[in-house]
């Protein structure tokens, strides 16, 4: 995979090298359908602090090659499932953008089909 990945965590987060060894391995495998789209992956996971439940937080940004970053925010109560929440909406995200960018709509506008073919004409009415 040509994309670049880069994980940060802020001081609140322990896991080190593994931590960004897994988010890198896991990106890797879910995005390599938009391989030679995408240009680099940021990662940013931190802890709000305080004493919600929900307080860490997973922050995903995504550049494809020429267009607007796609980026998604993800609470949750551990690093790995604010990791999985995030990585799972910028996936659905990347699905919509690649495919708006890619597909259209499979076939010719009206304007470009040629006019149909009456088998009989018209009988006058009378």
């Amino acid at each position: 995979m040509l994309v670049q990945i880069q994980v940060n965590t802020d001081h609140n987060i322990h896991g080190g090298e593994g931590l960004a060894t897994y988010v890198t391995t896991e990106l890797e495998n879910s995005l390599s359908r938009f391989d030679g789209w995408l240009t680099r992956v940021e990662v940013h996971l931190s802890e709000d602090g305080g004493s919600k439940p929900d307080d860490k937080k997973c922050v995903i940004e995504a550049r494809p090659g020429g267009k607007q970053p796609v980026a998604v925010t993800h609470h949750a109560a551990t690093v790995d499932d604010a990791y999985t929440g995030a990585a799972h909406k910028l996936g659905r995200a990347l699905d919509t953008r690649y495919s708006r960018a890619h597909d259209h709509k499979g076939s010719d506008s009206i304007r470009h089909m040629p006019a149909p073919e009456d088998a009989e004409p018209d009988e006058p009415q009378g």
